[in-house]
């Protein structure tokens, strides 16, 4: 596999009063353009924070991050993040949310107009055009995330990084906004890589589940290929052999197989 995004030996170790501790250790991935891979383990297993390091957000102790090539060295829009909070500015409408973002990475690209219609063209993806005008306060939690993920996607970014965005929602919003997830990334192309605790959610939206051990010094413990053909739809899947067995390799992983390694001290 010819890697895109490469996570190669990446290590991360806080200061704390007592001591160093290790949060992250030998993390090693490749992912290739157009992946989706998801993240699952138990809590404090640094999932965001290995999340964080491919965002940017955090300079890892030890390793690296290679993007297209290129050393990940802070933020940028070829990285875009959608958090469980929507993080919505609250006095904006809609459309001026995902507008300002637009405005941010293209104002030297395209005109006004071109910005407009390219506004308007992200939330026709997650199906919110019709609440354009809509502040945040007067749309479901549901709306806000899509908002939040058409933000993201307007920013053009070559890695889509989500963490836990439907965690907040019910089952059925929760659902739907996978659905169109699966819809977006199968018209873009993105490359998307996500935290979920969610087994059914990672191995349903994935093509690959990485499964990472507990902390500290969390690692990757396994990785499974989801041997799935796309376009999915679950109420198909429901009952598909190959469905079942990557689910229930991904519950007895995380039940019975997620010890990690010895910690190296720092």
């Amino acid at each position: 596999m010819t890697a895109y995004l490469s996570i190669e030996e990446v290590g991360m170790v806080f200061p704390t009063k007592g001591g160093s501790f290790v949060a992250l250790q030998s993390i090693d991935l490749k992912i290739a353009r157009g992946e989706v891979v998801s993240l699952i383990g138990h809590s404090g297993c640094g999932k965001s924070t290995l999340l964080n390091i491919i965002a940017g957000l955090l300079e890892p102790s030890s390793g690296a991050v290679l993007l297209d090539g290129k050393a990940v060295e802070g933020p940028g829009p070829e990285r875009a993040v959608v958090f469980q909070n929507h993080s919505l500015l609250p006095w904006l409408t809609v459309y001026d949310n995902v507008r300002l973002a637009v405005d941010k990475v293209s104002r030297g690209t395209r005109t006004s107009k071109e910005r407009d219609a390219w506004t308007m063209h992200q939330l026709e993806l997650v199906h919110m055009a019709d609440a354009a005008s809509k502040r945040p306060a007067e749309i479901s939690g549901g709306m806000k995330q899509r908002v939040g993920i058409a933000r993201a996607l307007a920013m053009e970014p070559k890695v889509l990084l989500l963490d836990e965005p439907f965690g907040a929602l019910d089952a059925l919003t929760r659902a739907h906004l996978q659905d169109s997830v699966m819809e977006i990334q199968a018209e873009l192309g993105n490359t998307i890589v996500m935290i979920t605790h969610d087994v059914d959610e990672a191995v349903l939206l994935s093509d690959r589940v990485v499964m990472m051990t507990n902390g500290p010094g969390a690692t990757i413990g396994e990785i499974l290929d989801v041997d799935l053909s796309r376009p999915r739809h679950r109420l198909e899947l429901a009952g598909d052999h190959r469905y079942v067995q990557a689910r229930t390799s991904v519950l007895r992983f995380l039940y019975e197989r997620h010890k990690h390694r010895p910690v190296k001290v720092a």
